[in-house]
C-alpha cells in the first residue's frame, strides 16, 4: 500500500495553486491600498492639527505623512509575506496528515469520501462507482479532501513574494493619496485637511464599489461601507491629536 501511495511526494502543489493566485492577488491590492489610505490619513490628520502652531506645518505634515507611508508599505508586505508563507506551510503540513491517513486508516478515508459525495446528491449504486473511482487514483482522492473536508486551497512558493510585492506596492500607492493635496496647499492647514478628506473619502468609496462590481454586493452600499469606516477610522486619530493639543485652531 505505500508502495501504491509513494508518487504523491512528486505532486506539484505549486501547479495545484496557480488557478487560486489571481484572485488572492486581486485581495492584497485591495487590502495594501485600502490600509495604506486608512493608516496614513489618520497619521498626517493627527500630524496637522498637533502642528498648526508651528512655523512650517506642511514640512512636518508631509515629513510625517512620506515616513508613515514607507513604514507602513514595508511592514505590511512583510506581514503580507509571513501571513502566505505560514498559509502554506499549514497546507502542506495537512498534505502530509492526510495522505498518512489515505495510507494507515483508508476506510476510515473512504467513508469521508462517501458523506462529501452524498452531500450532493450521489447515491446507491452510483455513490458506490463514484467512490470506487475516486479511490482508485491517489491524486484525485487527495485533492477531493483537501479542498472539501479540511476546505484547504494549495498555495504556490512564488505567491508570498507576489503577495508581498503588490501589498507593499498598493500601501504605498494608496497612503499617498490623502497626502497629495499637502504637496500643493502650501501652509493652508484647513484647506489641505479638508481636501485631503474629500480626495480620500472618494476613493474608499471607489475601492467598496470596484470591489462589490467584481464579486458580489451592492457596489454602492459597499463603497459607503468602505469609506465609512475608513473617515471613522482616520477621524479617530485626528481627534486624539487635537484633545492633545489643546484645541488648536486651525485657521
Amino acid at each position: 500500500m505505500a508502495t501504491r501511495f509513494a508518487f504523491w511526494r512528486k505532486v506539484d502543489e505549486d501547479a495545484l495553486a496557480e488557478k487560486h493566485a489571481e484572485p488572492g492577488l486581486l485581495a492584497d491590492f485591495i487590502l495594501g491600498s485600502q490600509d495604506g489610505l486608512v493608516n496614513v490619513l489618520g497619521v498626517i490628520l493627527g500630524v496637522a492639527i498637533a502642528s498648526a502652531k508651528t512655523a512650517n506645518p506642511i514640512a512636518i505634515v508631509l515629513a510625517g505623512g512620506l515616513a508613515a507611508t514607507f513604514a507602513e508599505s514595508i511592514s505590511m508586505g512583510a506581514v503580507a509575506y509571513t501571513s502566505t508563507i505560514a498559509r502554506r506551510d499549514h497546507y502542506l503540513a495537512e498534505v502530509e496528515r492526510e495522505r498518512r491517513e489515505i495510507v494507515e486508516l483508508p476506510d476510515v478515508e473512504r467513508q469521508e469520501v462517501r458523506e462529501i459525495l452524498q452531500r450532493w446528491d450521489f447515491g446507491g449504486q452510483e455513490l458506490d462507482e463514484m467512490v470506487a473511482k475516486i479511490t482508485s487514483k491517489p491524486k484525485a482522492w487527495l485533492d477531493l479532501m483537501m479542498s472539501h473536508e479540511l476546505s484547504l486551497a494549495p498555495v504556490s512558493h512564488t505567491q508570498a513574494r507576489k503577495s508581498a510585492a503588490l501589498v507593499g506596492f498598493a500601501a504605498v500607492i494608496g497612503s499617498l493619496i490623502p497626502l497629495s493635496p499637502f504637496f500643493v496647499t502650501g501652509n493652508n492647514i484647513l484647506g489641505g485637511i479638508l481636501a485631503s478628506l474629500i480626495v480620500s473619502g472618494t476613493t474608499l468609496f471607489l475601492i467598496g464599489w470596484f470591489k462589490a462590481r467584481i464579486t458580489v454586493g451592492r457596489p454602492t452600499r459597499s463603497g459607503l461601507q468602505i469609506l465609512l469606516i475608513g473617515i471613522a477610522s482616520a477621524l479617530a486619530g485626528f481627534a486624539i491629536a487635537y484633545v492633545v493639543s489643546g484645541g488648536t485652531p486651525l485657521g
